[in-house]
């Protein structure tokens, strides 16, 4: 089945595909699950209510089938779902598919990258906002050492994976981590990423003042490190990337806040209970599961997924303000996968 690919309103197609497979965490990040609302008594999904892997196989294979080339694996924590060797392997396996990369805090990283490698996966990204480690810990709400993660990382690389690392930059909290950061992953080698503090869900206490910009962040690391810009890849690239003169080591820019790059959007995200959402700022989604489950065909559920992504006119970051930020209730990072 290889059909036309759709294109949204703004002439945008579908090519990326983020899936979370779980809304549980073992981190509670401030940005994302701020221990004071996701505390011990927080009622996750239930088993039943999560996609099953052949469900997620079935939903990957019908948006392949409209122009889907790039699956992400998100969560929540993605290796806190048992299985997911399996489900890398099922999706590799999909017509179409040509790139598949899993988001990860990395702490369980070690007892699963051999795993993961031996069913396919070749890329991971892995979230890291510091290096010092009092402060990590603190980022992270649970008083996990960043050196854990370091090791995990380096074990990563030696199976063979090829990592890159994403940090969210808030000012006054980790933005003296900067530098240090750079240097660290240049020398080995690794791509580093920074993310711009973004209003993603309603509970991260976000403000433009709390936003550290690619221009801010760029000026600081050309101060010390010279800089060449690198061609992007692929239309719809969300990172803007730099190479260290001299140097095969790259750093990247994604700057939601400073530079929007709705124009080119090119993702969909579906939660791990089957809510299709075209947006990262997504105020709601459109249910996949309920079919799913109600045995439509896969006809129907693909004029469904067309339909949606023909109707998406969605550019948030393009109209963002202090009050649209403020009033508009917007989906949680940790349901929606990042």
């Amino acid at each position: 089945m290889n059909l036309h690919t759709p294109t949204d309103r703004l002439r945008r197609p579908i090519r990326d595909l983020r899936i979370s497979v779980t809304d549980r965490c073992n981190f509670r990040c401030t940005y994302c699950m701020p221990k004071e609302i996701f505390g011990d008594d927080f009622a996750f999904m239930s088993k039943n209510e999560l996609l099953t892997f052949e469900e997620i196989e079935r939903l990957t294979r019908l948006f392949a089938s409209i122009g889907v080339k790039k699956i992400r694996l998100t969560g929540g924590e993605p290796l806190l779902r048992r299985g997911m060797p399996d489900l890398v392997s099922r999706i590799l396996k999909v017509q179409g598919v040509e790139d598949v990369g899993l988001t990860t805090n990395g702490l369980l990283l070690g007892a699963h990258a051999r795993p993961l490698h031996d069913a396919g996966l070749r890329r991971l990204n892995v979230s890291l906002d510091a290096l010092d480690s009092e402060l990590f810990g603190r980022l992270n709400g649970r008083g996990i050492d960043s050196a854990q993660i370091l090791r995990q990382i380096e074990q990563a690389q030696q199976v063979g994976f090829d990592v890159k690392v994403n940090m969210v930059v808030q000012k006054d909290a980790n933005d003296a981590e900067i530098l240090p950061m750079a240097a660290y992953f240049k020398e080995r080698g690794i791509a580093l990423r920074f993310i711009e503090f973004m209003d993603v869900g309603n509970d991260n206490g976000w403000s433009f003042k709390r936003v550290v910009t690619k221009k801010e962040i760029f000026e600081r690391l050309s101060a010390v490190h010279e800089l060449e810009p690198v061609e992007p890849d692929y239309f719809g690239e969300v990172a803007s990337r730099y190479r260290y003169a001299g140097t095969n080591a790259e750093v990247g820019f994604i700057t939601s806040v400073s530079e929007s790059f709705c124009s080119s959007c090119t993702r969909a995200r579906l939660s791990s209970n089957g809510i299709f959402y075209t947006c990262l700022f997504a105020s709601s989604g459109f249910d996949l599961r309920a079919p799913l489950r109600g045995g439509a065909s896969d006809e129907e559920l693909l004029e469904q997924i067309i339909g949606v992504w023909e109707d998406r006119a969605d550019r948030y970051s393009d109209e963002r303000t202090e009050q649209t930020a403020k009033n508009r209730k917007k989906i949680n990072m940790s349901y929606i996968g990042g």
